[in-house]
């Protein structure tokens, strides 16, 4: 029994890597009993951050990263969550263009209810969910070919570990981060943040923006574009960018722009710098 115990305890060790945390469903999956499980807490082999949750020790990594617990839900849990939005821009190195302060939220993006126990979690930072209603493949309804993947999703290596995590490109982050206005996302951070945005890719972004479900967001992205008046903009394929018809209130008492026919800020529909 005790060899047959000391096989197990290594083959977990090859099954887990160090500080990625799984549930007990996943334990139990792999062959690890209730009973085996409890044995291996009790010895300290396999702790416990909050019930029914376990992982292997790592004096590399810091327990309270959110980093592990989405790499963990991507590759060993199965859960098809992508980072997106704020996080993912400040990922792709646009993080001067918002707040210099250390974010308090990590904007995830799953088109199922994540694990319960995921925000029992003692993080630095609060793991945010959001489904993934903004795109219309995102259930899964189109087959997603390989330049559907490419401009949508790209892998992100995790400092200097070997772990990789799956984040949205700049291109559908900024719709995620924009769809957001004006209750979770102010207005002067998105036309900072989009005056920076120079390199987009307009392949891309014809590809992101025909899959957008959202007139809204579309409509917003199209006028910051304008305003800062940037030369992908030129290339885009508007015609085929479905921004419906009629009015759109985004913000209360804001001034109606003409072209996009949206209410924005009386400041920035007032601001010179736009070009239409």
């Amino acid at each position: 029994m005790g060899i047959q115990r000391y096989v197990k305890l290594n083959h977990l060790q090859h099954v887990l890597p160090e500080g990625l945390p799984v549930d007990s469903n996943w334990l139990q999956k792999h062959g690890y009993s209730r009973q085996l499980i409890a044995k291996y807490l009790r010895h300290g082999w396999l702790p416990s951050p909050v019930r029914g949750v376990y992982r292997r020790d790592s004096a590399m990594i810091d327990q309270q990263r959110w980093e592990p617990v989405v790499i963990s839900m991507q590759t060993l849990l199965e859960v098809p969550v992508t980072v997106g939005g704020r996080t993912a821009l400040e990922l792709h190195g646009l993080s001067h263009y918002l707040s210099m302060t250390a974010p308090s939220e990590v904007h995830v993006y799953d088109p199922e209810l994540p694990p319960s126990w995921v925000n029992k979690l003692p993080l630095k930072q609060r793991l945010v969910f959001h489904s993934t209603h903004l795109f219309k493949t995102s259930d899964g309804s189109i087959n997603r070919s390989k330049e559907y993947q490419q401009a949508n999703f790209t892998d992100h290596k995790w400092g200097a570990s070997e772990w990789s995590m799956l984040i949205s490109t700049p291109e559908r982050a900024i719709l995620e981060l924009l769809d957001e206005l004006p209750t979770h996302e102010s207005f002067h951070q998105a036309d900072v943040l989009m005056e920076g945005l120079t390199n987009l890719r307009p392949k891309y972004l014809n590809t992101v923006l025909a899959d957008c479900r959202s007139i809204k967001t579309k409509r917003l992205f199209l006028w910051f574009a304008h305003r800062h008046n940037h030369a992908w903009l030129k290339t885009l394929d508007i015609e085929k960018i479905d921004i419906g018809k009629g009015k759109r209130m985004i913000v209360s008492g804001g001034k109606l722009d003409p072209k996009y026919l949206i209410t924005v800020p009386e400041e920035f529909a007032n601001d010179r710098q736009r070009t239409i």
